[in-house]
Order: C-alpha cells, then structure tokens, then sequence
C-alpha cells in the first residue's frame, strides 16, 4: 500500500514538471508597488491604527466584489509625473522642456478599509482539519499584512504563518506556508523538523513547499492542481532537469507529515515515507 501511494506522488511530481500548468490571476490581478510606496501605506496605516493589507484603487476594489467603508479615508502614494514648461535660447528660440517630479495623491484604500463576502475558508475536508494540522505541528497564525495583493500567504522563523484573506485556495496557501515551516526553517528541538533546508534557493524552496501542497491537495480531493504545476513551473525555469531524488524525498516526507497531522489521532494513516526511489525528469 505505501509503495502505491509513493508511486502515485512520484507520477504526480513528474507532471509537475513536464505536464503544462497555468498561473492563477489571483498572482497578477494587484498592481505591484515599489517598496517605499508599500512602506508609505504601511506607515499611513499606523498613523490611523489601521490594519495593513493588500491596497488598490477604489475602482480596482469594486472590480474586485469589494466596497470601500462609508466614512474611510484614501490613502496616499508617490507617483512619478512629467510636467513640460517652455523657455526661450540665447537664439530666441523656444524650447520644450520635460521633468519628472513626484507628487502624493490619495487614491488608495487597503483591505481592511473595504467590506464584502469572501468565501469562508474551509476548516476541514474529510477527516482532516486544518486547525489540528496547525496545532500539532506547533505553528501558529497571524493575520495577514502583506501590502501586495498578489502575495497569497507568508511563512516567518519563528513558526508563524498567515493567509491571504484574497487567496483563491486557501487550504493549498496554508499547507505551502506550513511546509516551509518543517522544511526551510533549521531544527527545532520541541518539533520534529524534516532535513534543514536553509542552503536552498528561494527558487527551489518555492518549488518543495508548492510541490507539497500539490501532493497534499491532492490527497485530499481538492482541485487545482493546474495551478499549482504552473507554480512549480514558473519557480523551475526552463533549464531544470526536474526534482532531484533528495529534494523529492524531503517534499514526500513533509506531505505525509502535514497529513497526518490534521487527522484525528484514530485515523488509519498510511505511511508513505520513503521506501522507493524516486528519480525525477522531465518529459
């Protein structure tokens, strides 16, 4: 039974990487900000005691399902303009001149100034429940702050992870986020830890925990696994020659952990850790 379950991750990561997957827009639907204008909604946010989060113009939040507040204030951003002006040369000729100045309209609202119906998250699928997951690995949440609205979650060292009130799917999201916990934080005596991966790149941390969440999901029956070989895809490139065994065992173990985590402890759990080898490649 556990060489079957294995085989079928194997084939799943193998099409993570050579089958086509699609980016969802929920990853491009927000404008990206530059870091001082994100730092300027930040500080704004404070000033007023608001809680910061994603930000957009008020026609961008209508376009979005979402209403801003009667009574709440915009907020304000750089943005760069050309202003011309004309002056005359020693010939008496005129000529045109541009620059760019910055000026500070106030144009935007953050989430928390809007209101409208989100989806609920979903607690539970089966016998399996997010909550329990969370607690038993010892990983707590906050709420999420992130300015970009493009960003669906965030994982922190000190085992706190946050979802997107905007993520599309937020059981995928959290299950991404708490696989970088157990995989990319360095051990932790008080939690079992899989192997440190503090030496990865960005680029192929993203790949393990999105490559966890896809194996997790799909142990779960959830759908949207198009979006998440998109992910792995984008996060690979194209000169990749797949998963390394190493890298696939460590993804295999972290699923089985999270799953079994958010079960009920009398639970029939199958051990699916690392009897086989796996040798990813691309098509």
């Amino acid at each position: 039974m556990a060489s079957k379950v294995n085989v079928k991750w194997a084939e799943l990561l193998n099409e993570a990487v050579s089958k086509p997957g699609l980016l969802h827009q929920s990853y491009q639907r927000f404008h990206n900000y530059s870091l001082g204008n994100a730092l300027l909604i930040v500080w704004q946010c404070m000033e007023r005691g608001i809680e910061p989060g994603p930000v957009a113009t008020y026609k961008r939040w209508q376009e979005l399902g979402r209403q801003v507040k009667g009574g709440e204030k915009a907020m304000a951003m750089w943005m760069p303009i050309v202003v011309k002006d004309k002056e005359v040369d020693k010939d008496g000729n005129e000529v045109e001149h541009s620059k760019m100045v910055f000026v500070t309209p106030s144009r935007w609202f953050v989430i928390s100034q809007t209101e409208g119906d989100f989806q609920p998250v979903p607690e539970t699928v089966g016998d399996w429940s997010m909550a329990r997951m969370l607690s038993a690995l010892e990983i707590q949440t906050e709420t999420f702050d992130e300015v970009d609205g493009n960003c669906m979650g965030y994982a922190k060292r000190n085992r706190t992870i946050a979802v997107s009130p905007l993520a599309f799917s937020p059981i995928k999201t959290a299950v991404h986020e708490a696989a970088h916990v157990i995989m990319h934080f360095g051990k932790d005596e008080a939690v079992d830890v899989i192997v440190d991966g503090k030496d990865l790149t960005y680029s192929e941390r993203e790949v393990e925990a999105e490559s966890v969440a896809l194996l997790v999901c799909d142990a779960l029956g959830l759908d949207g696994q198009e979006y998440s070989r998109g992910y792995i895809q984008r996060w690979m490139g194209q000169t990749s020659d797949g998963i390394p065994e190493k890298s696939a065992r460590r993804i295999f173990s972290a699923a089985d952990k999270i799953l079994k985590a958010g079960r009920e402890a009398k639970a029939e759990v199958v051990e699916t850790e690392a009897e086989v080898v796996v040798e990813m490649a691309t098509a």
